[in-house]
């Protein structure tokens, strides 16, 4: 009797759990017992999804009181915390939303042709976000073209993203009521006025948070604006760098604090294209800050030479924060007791203090002095008279030099106000500092490298030095004759000097090679010399690639079927596969041309 009630129980038990499986798809249920004297039930409930749909093969039903399944509650509508942003995407579903996207941007929205590939490639976070939308686990290419073909997406996103906006700044930029690029017709023409200028695409999204009214503008006006600044003397390359760093020299009239600093710059006999060299992407540039640096260096009675060799050998320290280091050490001269017309007179006695080794050694001595203890007034009489060693002699570190003399720090006070020649003697690190660099650098032939990196404008001993070290092969002499070989081409000084440090790899070729290849862009494929500085990697393609890719380009301009003077990245860039799709296929007769090339080629 007690088996057969067990039977009956255990068989409504399997068919209330048959009903059960009804209504849940796919979790992991686990059954446990509670501990909970508040929970009346004696069982809790823990769920785990997993993003799939199929139920497990091993599904087991215990009788000591777990239940373990993978079940999902569907009819509760309980969806899956999982979702593809918060895993992996793959990246050949990565590569094949990019390509899904460009082809709705170009063939479905009409975008430009280099527009619909910067954007597809330049919008990660917007490519993941598209992801998630649909499942990653069946084909990519179908479920996406499908999902844009009834959900039309938000094209100012993907837009911000890929010229640089971060994505967290994106959602801030949008405008209320527009989705389509199109009906904000002038963002385009002034974004397309930039561009073709030759400033780079990945700096517009700072230019249009940082003045955002210059893409409002109406037609023509922004070209005007460009051309203004050419007009007071500046090469079209170093336009683009002042633009990108300060764009807000684009909003209203040509500045004048700006014009100011080149008159004075060349007052000082600096040519008004210098200041390109000077110019960093990475900082924004206070001009009437950068213009008195530049009067406070007149007051202390720097002459016209004094002031462009300074400028020549340190334009960080000037233009570097706006001459903030000046002013950092000018503040930090007057606070230890010196008075003004005493900081002038130190700075007229040895002008060298303005260079970036001495403000550093002088600031490390001045922190040294105030580490151990040392009084204000003997910190500054110590500057005053021992400024030419403080400016020329690296120094340890304050614990270092106190292990050293063996003494504590008021000892060591006492043994300087004495002495203060001591501290230059036993504290100076020049002698392990040339060590450590003939160790590191070896041969001769790395130091003629490092001198020629120099010139670049790499500063020395830098971190960012070491690494460019490394990156460009060959001598010194060889570097600095295949950089002579560009600037001879035609290209500008400043914009060599640019995309080498960019692309140091353009050096790492022959001169032979370069001119092979500048000759062929220029009397081959009629393109400009300056076409380099919008895409140095040209240089770095073999000559087959170009041969092949641009006779094949060439014919089809000549039949109407593509565009003149498509950009080189446009050509050169893009996969094998990409190539055959927009520029062999797009003409009945470009497949059996295109394979008529290939067969030349492969014989030559």
């Amino acid at each position: 009797m007690i088996l057969t009630r067990i039977d009956k129980r255990l068989s409504k038990f399997s068919a209330m759990i048959a009903q059960v499986n009804k209504f849940l798809v796919f979790s992991h249920v686990v059954v446990e017992k509670s501990n909970n004297k508040q929970n009346p039930c004696p069982v809790s409930l823990k769920v785990q999804c997993f993003c799939s749909s199929r139920w497990p093969k091993n599904a087991k039903i215990s009788h000591s009181g777990s239940v373990q399944s993978a079940l999902t509650l569907s009819s509760c509508r309980v969806q899956c915390p999982v979702t593809l942003s918060s895993c992996r995407v793959s990246r050949a579903a990565r590569t094949e939303a990019q390509r899904v996207l460009f082809d709705y941007l170009h063939c479905t929205r009409s975008f430009d042709f280099s527009d619909a590939e910067h954007i597809s490639k330049n919008s990660p976070h917007f490519i993941e976000n598209l992801l998630s939308k649909i499942d990653n686990n069946k084909n990519v290419v179908r479920s996406l073209n499908k999902f844009l073909r009834y959900n039309p997406i938000n094209e100012f996103e993907p837009f911000f993203e890929s010229v640089g906006l971060r994505p967290s700044e994106v959602p801030s930029f949008l405008p209320r009521r527009l989705i389509y690029l199109g009906d904000d017709d002038m963002l385009l023409e002034n974004f397309h006025v930039l561009c073709n200028y030759g400033i780079p695409r990945s700096k517009i999204g700072r230019m249009y948070k940082e003045a955002t009214e210059i893409f409002g503008y109406n037609h023509g006006m922004l070209k005007l604006k460009l051309e203004a600044y050419e007009k007071l003397g500046l090469s079209k390359t170093t336009v683009v760098k002042l633009v990108s760093c300060c764009p807000s020299l684009l909003i209203g009239g040509i500045d004048s604090e700006f014009v100011r600093v080149l008159e004075r710059l060349n007052r000082a006999g600096l040519k008004n294209d210098l200041i390109g060299g000077y110019l960093s992407a990475k900082d924004s540039y206070n001009w009437k800050r950068l213009l008195d640096t530049i009067d406070f260096l007149d007051k202390v009675s720097y002459s016209e030479d004094q002031l462009r060799d300074l400028l020549k050998m340190n334009p960080v320290l000037v233009f570097e924060g706006s001459g903030k280091k000046v002013y950092l050490l000018f503040g930090r001269l007057l606070k230890l007791g010196l008075k003004v017309n005493e900081v002038y007179s130190l700075f007229i006695q040895h002008p060298q203090i303005l260079t970036s080794k001495s403000v550093r050694n002088l600031l490390r001595a001045v922190d040294i002095l105030l580490y151990i203890g040392m009084g204000i007034e003997d910190t500054a009489n110590i500057i005053s008279t021992q400024m030419e060693h403080l400016c020329s002699t690296p120094l340890k570190g304050p614990r270092t030099l106190l292990k050293q003399f063996k003494v504590k720090k008021d000892s060591l006070c006492q043994i300087l106000m004495e002495g203060p020649l001591e501290l230059f003697l036993l504290g100076s690190k020049l002698k392990v500092e040339s060590s450590e660099k003939l160790a590191s650098r070896g041969a001769s032939n790395k130091l003629e490298k490092a001198a020629f990196l120099l010139r670049l404008g790499y500063v020395e001993n830098s971190d960012e030095m070491m690494r460019a070290l490394k990156k460009f092969r060959g001598r010194g002499d060889q570097l600095q004759e295949r950089f002579d070989c560009l600037v001879q081409a035609g290209l500008d000084y400043n914009a060599v000097s640019s995309f080498v440090k960019q692309a140091p790899m353009v050096l790492n070729q022959t001169k032979d090679v370069l001119e092979k290849k500048i000759d062929c862009l220029t009397n081959f494929l009629g393109y400009s010399v300056d076409s380099l500085v919008a895409f140095p990697a040209y240089l770095c393609y073999d000559m087959e690639r170009i041969n092949l890719r641009f006779r094949m380009y060439i014919w089809l301009r000549e039949k109407g079927a593509a565009k003149p003077k498509l950009s080189l990245g446009t050509i050169l860039a893009c996969s094998d596969v990409r190539f055959v799709k927009y520029f062999v296929d797009i003409h009945p007769e470009g497949p059996a041309m295109w394979e008529s090339l290939r067969n030349a080629s492969a014989s030559s």
